[in-house]
């Protein structure tokens, strides 16, 4: 294989073709993994980077394919950032991109014209007549002609030198959705429902997602010379394995390349998470047995052959790849015994931490015995969802518990719910021209449109208020309740810009005016908009800055997951079970968030409302608990510490 590839130091990384080594012959394309996606994308970026070079000093152009959505983004950064900073010249670039929605205007925002101007075109050298985009607003009965056209010019430019690519949950490449023959050339194409899901928070909803779109085919990319996919998050985890480790087939287009000679998968960790070598490296290869690999590998038996960790024999470790691992042991006794009290010992009714105990084998400190407390809310629902009991125990049990909603939120009102609540404060007697504004402004408003900044204060008031409400259901005092509204959210669009030191700052001030024993922070990189990892990495750079302080030393973090996934069993390091009344109460201070409960704006490919899916998703963990072998609760929440 051709790998053109150049790592400097990952983490984890594998250099040799699929099937040389034991711990790759699960998979059919050379991937490597990098600790996350913006380290990952730098490195593409330099590959970009160098074969533009190259080629210029050849004299020739450099025929690029390129891609959109969010999982390029960071490249092209990176690339903006090369020609601004070290002068990397774009005159000789000639791109086509892979697709656009049918029909869609140019101007329209969602267009990945826009999108490619925005993040790429606009901010460096490239000759326009170089840029390529299939066009969206060609007449209906002109399409055919029109992709045959794209694909002869892409032949005449001398073919694709490089192919960027991503990955959609249908396994889609550009958009050949699944069915999309290996051959396929540039053609119009119907898009798949998951697609449309995928894409609807961009447009506001699904029902303003177009369904078809012009694409080059799968016959068009194989034929690039060099092939790299990005594929970040746990969202993708799934069709990744399949796409690397399962049998070609037109159900998930992506596996087309395993039969192109010079591709590459790069993968952050959360993406690479299902693949056997990093899943279950004990059935790939022989393993060092680190503490937290050998419990991933405990319960991984025990959940495979469905037997409680106590009832594991020796056998059941010898024929399922863990031989190594019971023979430094000596028996499944010890093992099962050692196990089963390391899963015990996270499991506590008291999250703060237990006055007067001894606290040697339990997940939190005993003292001191009353914490300060911050629970970082990303948007101002978080920590009800996913930590509802835990917060209620928290204030319970007499600590000082503070609730910081990180943003407003306010994108996540309908506009329905808003000229609701206009409407009804006009009716009540306020006569302001404030509200007449609001009112006009959702009555008349576009596709497109971005909220006036009074729209956005209304929205953002109502979900405020509706967090107070929750909040007070839950005995916490309003002067513990602190709205950071984060300047990085404050757009008005779902794309979000990234964070600055303002941002920082204002978490820092908090951090330092409270000098917290515990922060809880939503630890949940799936967001499907992305603002979770935004203000959790926010959080890690103050936490970064802050460590010095005398304080931070008695501080821990603890990391909660969002609607969307939860820890797995093997991650989790304090468990707080809820009893059935704990559960309900968490449910009502769910209500209380009622423009998110009926009409959610970013419901993702799950149909279920939010406290649907929370207590589902508690009530599951503690299943899993349960036939590990350990007792039987009604629900857990699961937290995972983060060192700082």
């Amino acid at each position: 294989m051709n790998t053109q590839f150049t790592i400097a130091n990952p983490q984890r990384i594998v250099h040799q073709p699929a099937g040389q080594f034991e711990e790759t012959r699960f998979e059919k394309i050379h991937n490597v993994i990098f600790n996350n996606s913006k380290e990952a994308s730098v490195i593409v970026a330099q590959e970009i980077a160098n074969l533009i070079l190259t080629k210029q000093q050849e004299n020739k152009p450099c025929v690029l394919g390129l891609a959109t959505g969010s999982s390029p983004i960071k490249v092209y950064e990176e690339l903006v950032r090369m020609h601004k900073e070290e002068g990397l010249s774009f005159s000789n670039v000639i791109t086509f991109n892979l697709d656009e929605y049918y029909p869609m205007d140019k101007e329209n925002i969602q267009s990945y014209f826009y999108f490619m101007h925005e993040h790429l075109f606009n901010h460096i050298d490239i000759l326009p007549e170089n840029i390529n985009i299939p066009d969206g607003t060609v007449p209906i009965e002109d399409i055919y002609q029109y992709c045959i056209d794209y694909e002869m010019k892409i032949k005449a430019a001398g073919g694709l030198d490089f192919q960027l690519l991503g990955i959609g949950r249908t396994g889609h490449i550009g958009f050949n959705e699944p069915g999309s023959h290996f051959n396929s050339s540039t053609r119009s194409i119907t898009l798949d429902h998951v697609t449309r899901v995928d894409a609807s928070p961009a447009f506001l909803g699904i029902d303003n997602v177009p369904k078809r779109a012009i694409t080059m085919g799968i016959g068009t990319i194989r034929n690039a010379k060099r092939i790299v996919l990005l594929g970040w998050g746990i969202n993708k985890a799934s069709v990744i394995k399949k796409t690397i480790e399962g049998e070609i087939t037109s159900d998930i287009p992506a596996t087309y390349l395993q039969r192109h000679n010079n591709t590459t998968i790069v993968l952050d960790e959360e993406a690479s998470d299902k693949l056997t070598r990093v899943k279950t490296p004990w059935v790939a290869s022989s393993c060092v047995w680190s503490e937290n690999l050998k419990k991933k590998a405990i319960i991984w038996l025990s959940e495979k052959l469905k037997k409680p960790i106590l009832k594991l024999t020796d056998k059941d470790y010898n024929n399922n790849g863990m031989s190594g691992l019971l023979s430094e042991h000596g028996s499944a006794y010890h093992l099962n015994i050692e196990m089963f009290n390391n899963i015990q010992h996270t499991i506590t009714g008291w999250p703060g931490g237990k006055p007067n105990a001894d606290d040697t084998k339990r997940p939190e400190r005993a003292n001191p015995a009353k914490k300060r407390v911050i629970i970082f809310s990303p948007h101002p629902d978080d920590d009800v969802i996913s930590m509802g009991g835990t917060f209620d125990r928290l204030v319970e049990q007499g600590h000082e518990v503070h609730i910081a909603y990180q943003t407003s939120g306010n994108i996540a009102v309908s506009d329905q719910d808003a000229l609701k609540f206009a409407e009804v404060t006009k009716a009540f007697g306020v006569n302001d021209n404030t509200i007449d504004k609001v009112i006009t402004a959702l009555q008349t408003k576009k596709m497109n449109d971005k909220d006036i900044v009074e729209v956005r204060k209304l929205k953002g008031t109502i979900r405020k208020y509706e967090s107070m409400a929750a909040t007070r259901y839950l005995n916490l005092p309003d002067s513990n309740v602190h709205f950071l509204n984060l300047p990085f959210y404050e757009t008005g669009t779902v794309k979000k810009d990234n964070y600055t030191k303002v941002d920082i700052d204002i978490i820092s001030n908090l951090i330092d005016k409270i000098k917290p024993h515990q922060i809880y922070a939503a630890g949940d990189l799936a967001d499907p908009h992305g603002t979770h990892k935004v203000c959790l990495d926010a959080i890690f750079e103050s936490l970064r800055e802050l460590k010095s302080n005398s304080y931070m030393k008695d501080c821990w973090v603890w990391l909660y997951r969002g609607a969307w996934h939860e820890w797995e069993p093997h991650d989790i390091e304090m468990a707080v079970p809820m009893s059935p009344d704990q559960v309900l109460k968490k449910r009502n201070a769910i209500f209380f968030h009622q423009s998110q409960k009926d009409r959610v704006m970013f419901q993702g490919d799950d149909s279920r409302e939010f406290w649907v899916r929370a207590e589902d998703r508690n009530r599951l963990t503690a299943e899993r608990y349960n036939n590990l072998g350990l007792a039987n609760y009604a629900a857990i929440e699961a937290f995972k510490r983060y060192h700082f």
